[in-house]
């Protein structure tokens, strides 16, 4: 497989820390340095069928290379530092660019009453149907990060047969089995589990505020730690009986991507502190899948600098410009 500019991304020393990758994906430190477009981006309300409502950013395009959803990662946004920077890219190479808030996220609480989960894949494919709708751009592709990426192929897997024409998905640094993510965050640096804590309780409280007569977390505020939070709130406020049974609900890990037909491409590092590289190697042999595990980038780095547009960006401009229907 070739890489953008032909090349594995330059990593100085400096940046070679897997912790200092993950934590600049996400900074604002690097807003500065994004080469955003001049013009805004418009809020679209996306049909997700049964009355959900979902919010994307829209940037439209006069005569578009093609049409591309951005996904963004768990408790990120549309408004995400590594969305904003590749939205960037997209745009001024003349793509249409959605980019996707998840339920409850990109302060949406108050637009559905029910709780977001990972679990949540059909209000996601049928954003997608509404976009193909809305516009006539194509190719139509997916991009997605951590738990983005995780949505991103199973967006692939099940456009087909949802009558969603997309032609192809790429996703980075992908959740692929949440049980040995939940574990990396248990038993890996205590900065990631407290920075997931935080900005869910953020979440949680605004979903109170918005529906006060629906919820009252105070039991699960007392918790204070992701496992023992989420197998509450899946107990409570979801069909699955367990926390296993939810985590099978949205695991790909092994054999599930085996029947895509969407190619897609899947790009992480072998140091990802987060979702780790194992699973990556566990994964079945699919003809639509093409893997690339880096050594070097942390979770959805890659950053060879703070300039933008950086080596990721340039590599899936790469990818989804080759992909076609």
């Amino acid at each position: 497989m070739t890489t953008a500019r032909g090349r594995a991304p330059r990593i100085p020393w400096r940046l070679r820390s897997p912790h200092v990758q993950s934590y600049l994906a996400t900074s604002r430190l690097r807003l500065p340095w994004i080469r955003e477009p001049r013009t805004e981006s418009r809020e679209v309300l996306l049909d997700g069928g049964g009355g959900v409502r979902l919010l994307a950013l829209h940037d439209p395009a006069d005569s578009p290379r093609g049409l591309a959803v951005l996904l963004h990662g768990w408790e990120g946004s549309a408004g995400s530092t590594y969305l904003r920077s590749l939205r960037a890219v997209l745009v001024h190479a003349g793509w249409e660019v959605f980019r996707l808030n998840f339920r409850d996220h990109g302060g949406t609480q108050a637009l559905n009453r029910e709780l977001f989960h990972s679990c949540r894949i059909a209000e996601v494919v049928a954003a997608f149907a509404a976009v193909a709708v809305l516009s006539r751009a194509r190719p139509l592709v997916a991009v997605g990060f951590s738990l983005g990426g995780n949505f991103a192929l199973r967006v692939a897997l099940r456009a087909p047969a949802a009558g969603v024409p997309l032609a192809g998905a790429v996703a980075v640094s992908p959740v692929l089995d949440p049980r040995h993510t939940l574990t990396a965050l248990e038993r890996g640096s205590p900065l990631y589990h407290a920075h997931f804590v935080r900005k869910w309780r953020h979440s949680i409280l605004a979903k109170e505020r918005a529906f006060p007569d629906a919820y009252d977390f105070r039991e699960w505020l007392a918790l204070g730690d992701l496992r023992s939070q989420t197998r509450y709130l899946v107990e409570r406020f979801t069909e699955y009986p367990s926390l296993d049974a939810y985590f099978d609900g949205y695991a790909i890990a092994g054999d599930r991507l085996a029947g895509l037909r969407v190619p897609a491409v899947l790009l992480h590092s072998d140091d990802d502190p987060i979702n780790p590289a194992e699973d990556v190697r566990a994964l079945s042999a699919s003809d639509s899948l093409v893997t690339e595990i880096l050594p070097l980038g942390g979770h959805c780095g890659f950053l060879e600098g703070l300039a933008s547009p950086t080596w990721l960006d340039l590599r899936i401009l790469d990818e989804i410009s080759h992909m076609n229907i």
